[in-house]
Formats: C-alpha cells, sequence, structure tokens
C-alpha cells in the first residue's frame, strides 16, 4: 500500500464555531449555517444566499465557509479549496484557514496545509485541534518528529482527545516503536472506545508483530464500528474509515494465507467510493492484491510448467492442483526480485542487463536475501514472475526490486519493457509493458520498507513509434523516466520506501562499455557492504558514477524511510 500507508485521513472531532454570531447565523439561513444538515442541502441553501447578493463581508465570509462545509463532506476539495480562499478573501479565521488547510491536506499537499495551519495558529488562540492537524501534515510528509511535537501540544491543550493519541501512535510506529505506537493507541481506545480508527491502526501494530489474529480481530471490530455508526465529522473524508479497515484486514487475511476472505474484503474496499488521498491509495493497493490473491487461489493446471525462477519451486509431478499455501509470516524476511532485460527482438538490445542483474542477484543473495532472478524475459513471463513476487513479499519485512533493462515514461508514467515488445499501428503502447506503478501499488504496506531500483533509463527505443501514433491518441513520451508520484498523495508506501534511479528524471543512463552499466557495476560492488546504511550506500554508488562517466550520469533517488535501513548487517 503505501499509502496505508494506509495513510489515514484522520482530523479533529470536533467543529469550530462558525466565524459570526449565532443571529448572524439565523439571518442567513439554518440550512446553510447548521453541520448536521445534509451536504447536498447545505451547499444549495448557500449557493442561494450567495445568489442574492445581499450579504458582504464577515457574514458572507460565513456563507463561504458553510458552504466549503458542504463541498468537504461530499469529499469535492477543490471546491473545499476555492470557497474558503474566497472567504480568507473577505474575512481571515482560524475557522477557515483550518478548513482550507484540512483540505490541501486531503489532496496530499501537505506543504500547503502545513502552512494554512500556521496561519491558523497566528490567528490565535492556541488550538489543540490545529496542532493536531498539523501533526498530520508533517506525517504526510514524513517528518514524525514534528509530528510527535504537534501531537503532544495538542494532547497538552486536550489529555482526552483520542485522535491526538491514536495518531501520535502513528507516528512512533513508523518510527519502529511499535511498543509506544501500541501504549499511545490503547490509551486512544480506552478514551473512546466507539472509534474504529484506532483499532484500524492496533491492526497494523499486530501484523508488524506478526499477531495476525489479533490483527483480524481488531480489524473486524473496526469494520463493525465504522457500519453501526459511520463518522459524523466534517473533518473525516466519507467513507475512509471503513475503506481503510477492509484493506488493512484484507492484509492480515492474506498474510494468514485466507486467500478467499482477503479477496471478499479487498472487493468490499473497491466497492466503496472514495474522495481523499489516503483512500485512493488504499483502493489502488486493494486492485493490485485482489489480482493477486486471486491468481494465488485459483486452482494450479497439472500440465503447468514448474517455474524457472529462483528459488527453485517443487518439480511439476510433486505439485498438486490445490492453492498453494504460503509459508508462516516471519517477522525480519527479506525478499528480493531482480529482472534484467536485454536480448530485445524488436527494439535495441543491450548487452549488459543480463550481467547486471546476475551481479546484483549474486550481491543480495550473499547477504541472506531470498532472491527471485528473471534474465530476458517477455510479457508473460516477466508478469508472471513478478506478480509471484508481489503476492509472497506479503510475509517480508525488507523488499528490494531490481530492474535492468529498457524502460520508458508515457504520459507521465513508467513502464518496464519486456524482450518481446513490438509495437504496431493500431497497438495499446502501455499494454505491450509492464506498468512500475502496479508494482509500486502491489508493494504499499506501512508495515514494510520497500527498496526499489531501477537502471531502466538507458534510452527511449520506444521514441519513433510515440512520435507516428497521432495526437488523436493523447500519448506522450519523453527520454529517461519520470520522478515517481506513487509516494504522495497518501499513498501508504510513504511509510518506509526509497526509489532510485540510474540517472535523474527525464535523463538516459549509460549502458556502459564493460560487462556492466556504471550504475550497476558500482551498486553490485557497495550494496552488501557490512554496516553501510542504504542511503549511504547509494550516495557512493553516485559518487563512483559521476566519476566514472566524467559527470554524465547523475544517479537519483527520493526516500521516504523513516531511520537507518541496513541490507547487510553491521
Amino acid at each position: 500500500m503505501g499509502r496505508l500507508l494506509v495513510a489515514l485521513s484522520l482530523l479533529a472531532a470536533a467543529l469550530w464555531t462558525a466565524p459570526a454570531s449565532a443571529q448572524a447565523r439565523s439571518q442567513l439561513g439554518p440550512l446553510c449555517t447548521t453541520d448536521t444538515t445534509p451536504a447536498d442541502q447545505m451547499v444549495d441553501a448557500c449557493a442561494k444566499i450567495i445568489a442574492l447578493k445581499v450579504f458582504k463581508g464577515e457574514q458572507l465570509a460565513t456563507v463561504y465557509f458553510w458552504r466549503a462545509v458542504g463541498w468537504n463532506k461530499k469529499g469535492d476539495y477543490a471546491k473545499v479549496i476555492a470557497d474558503t480562499t474566497e472567504a480568507i478573501r473577505l474575512q481571515p479565521s482560524q475557522a477557515v484557514y483550518n478548513l482550507r488547510g484540512s483540505a490541501y491536506y486531503d489532496k496530499g499537499d501537505y506543504d500547503i496545509a502545513i502552512a494554512d495551519f500556521d496561519d491558523a495558529l497566528k490567528l490565535g488562540p492556541s488550538s489543540g485541534i490545529i496542532f493536531h492537524n498539523r501533526g498530520n501534515a508533517w506525517r504526510g510528509k514524513g517528518d514524525y518528529a514534528k509530528a510527535i511535537a504537534d501531537y503532544d501540544m495538542s494532547i497538552k491543550v486536550d489529555p482526552r482527545s483520542a485522535f491526538s493519541f491514536q495518531n501520535r501512535g502513528i507516528a512512533k510506529g513508523a518510527l519502529g516503536d511499535l511498543d509506544g505506537a501500541l501504549a499511545d493507541i490503547n490509551q486512544a481506545i480506552r478514551l473512546d472506545p466507539t472509534l474504529p480508527q484506532p483499532l484500524i491502526n492496533r491492526t497494523a501494530i499486530w501484523r508488524a508483530k506478526g499477531d495476525l489474529d489479533r490483527a483480524i480481530a481488531d480489524g473486524s471490530e473496526a469494520i463493525r464500528l465504522a457500519k453501526e455508526k459511520p463518522p459524523v465529522n466534517i473533518m473525516t473524508p466519507p467513507n475512509s474509515v471503513l475503506i481503510s479497515g477492509y484493506t488493512h484486514r484484507a492484509l492480515a487475511y492474506e498474510a494468514k494465507g485466507d486467500y478467499a476472505r482477503a479477496q471478499d474484503d479487498y472487493k468490499a474496499t473497491l466497492a466503496i467510493v472514495a474522495s481523499d488521498a489516503g483512500s485512493k491509495a488504499n483502493q489502488a493497493t486493494a486492485k493490485v492484491r485482489l489480482s493477486l490473491v486471486t491468481d494465488a487461489s485459483a486452482p494450479i493446471p497439472r500440465d503447468a510448467p514448474a517455474p524457472t525462477t529462483q528459488p527453485t519451486a517443487a518439480p511439476a509431478s510433486q505439485q498438486t492442483n490445490t492453492a498453494p499455501s504460503p509459508a508462516p509470516a516471519v517477522r525480519g524476511m527479506r525478499m528480493a526480485l531482480i529482472i534484467g532485460n536485454g536480448a530485445y527482438a524488436h527494439v535495441k538490445a543491450l548487452p549488459n542487463p543480463p550481467n547486471d542483474a546476475r551481479a546484483v542477484a549474486r550481491s543480495l543473495r550473499d547477504i541472506g536475501f531470498t532472491v527471485s532472478e528473471g534474465v530476458d524475459l517477455d510479457r508473460a513471463a516477466m508478469q508472471k514472475m513478478t506478480r509471484d513476487f508481489l503476492r509472497d513479499a506479503a510475509r517480508a519485512q525488507i523488499v528490494v526490486v531490481y530492474y535492468a533493462g529498457h524502460g520508458v515514461q508515457v504520459d507521465g508514467r513508467n513502464y518496464l519493457i519486456p524482450v518481446d515488445v513490438e509495437l504496431k499501428p493500431g497497438a495499446s503502447m502501455t499494454e505491450a509493458m509492464i506498468d512500475m506503478d502496479t508494482i509500486m501499488a502491489g508493494l504499499d504496506d506501512q508495515v514494510r520498507t520497500n527498496i526499489l531500483i531501477f537502471d531502466a533509463c538507458r534510452n527511449n527505443p520506444m521514441a519513433q513509434h510515440v512520435a507516428s501514433a497521432g495526437t488523436n491518441r493523447g500519448i506522450e513520451g519523453a527520454s529517461g523516466l519520470a520522478a515517481p508520484t506513487s509516494l504522495g498523495a497518501g499513498a501508504t508506501l510513504g511509510a518506509g520506501t526509497l526509489i532510485a534511479f540510474a540517472t535523474a528524471p527525464g535523463q538516459v543512463a549509460l549502458d556502459g562499455e564493460g560487462a556492466n552499466s556504471p550504475f550497476s557495476a558500482a551498486l553490485s560492488r557497495h550494496i552488501g557492504t557490512p554496516g553501510l546504511e542504504v542511503q549511504q550506500m547509494l550516495t557512493r554508488v553516485r559518487a563512483e558514477v559521476v566519476s566514472t562517466t566524467k559527470s554524465k550520469q547523475v544517479p537519483w533517488s527520493n526516500s521516504s524511510l523513516l531511520g537507518e535501513v541496513y541490507l547487510a548487517e553491521k
């Protein structure tokens, strides 16, 4: 997931007093200015008042504020931002800045949200709710120390704030302090046992600790509570709690090997309307994982050949026509997927990717990783290997994905290219390739650390096909790969993921004159160095590549890792 990363949108449980007196609110109309009014009626009533052009200044700002509340209930954050911006122009207030900041938070625009919460706090008085909301934005950015500091302030103002205890627990868990996280979330449950959100987050902690039965029990209770009494807080995005509950319980069922119940929960997740970034990230994860567990629970054909990837499976003669049972979850399991494609049939062949893949795979095996390795894979084999790995990775604590070969960006999305790719007039470009975003969504889970490394920007073999596709197809290709977008917008990948490219976004990497590319040669030398933290390791790789290529190639990375990660033990 990622983002969730689960990534929950948990905001304060209280509603700000509107920036106007009770008498003024009465004049403005109760349907517009009452928080219990259904969203559509609220929006319609406020719009009619605005159309009258009777009120000005503070009273008109109040109307825009309340219409923004209606839009927020509907999950239309762009319109929340538009109406709160107009309210701020007319009459700035804490309430309006807080609401607009919350809308930016739900869109995944954390820096803008923090700026709005800063402005709200400047207007005073000191507010635990705003400290709490700003803490959420810091947490969205991955700055957990600042998030905890804001939650501390919120708890100081209101020691009975269950949400602040819960979210401080989430931040502690993100930093690896599972016991501290559990203590805070237990306190949130004691303060308000009717809230489903703390139970959802405790589900993730139990999964991280390997206690899947407790995780499933908490997920089930959270879903029951969310159905029985849906959150009425206007700051909570519609359906976000229920979506998160189903996603987390599904991940627990899947880790336990109960694929049938996992499928049911993933289907339930996808059947719910999502409005906020975190919920959409959860649904992206659910979509990928549903396909994975559906494959896992399907009967294996008796005449199916034995897999050829590493590690090898039992001989075909020993396989049965039943769904495979996963190994029990083992905390600390480390797994890697390594693919090197060079023998392209219809685009420029690359001599080095198979060598690169073998070298990196050997280095990872030497430090204890379980490695699935594939060389010169066509689309069917590449897709199967990737899906098998994503399914197995549900039980891992650290995952490394490495790909060497051709890669391309189309309409801002990155694709990895199998060796049999052949684009013909009228054929769908992207269907012939492997979508990197799908891999990232399949790994999106806040209890796992993900290291994704792509030496896949050696040129753009699709350039002439893109040029001949015609403007009516809406395809835009470019050299190199695009900067990833999946780390933001609420994806739970942000809980602990590093993505490294052989060169900067939009730039072309070198295949090299020797047996390996400059990037992969340096990577295979340093990745197994004992006691070398992964970001320090990539810094050494970057320095070596820059020196070797005389600054023609500069490796690039984007990290949301929560602390120090060591691939090779000290």
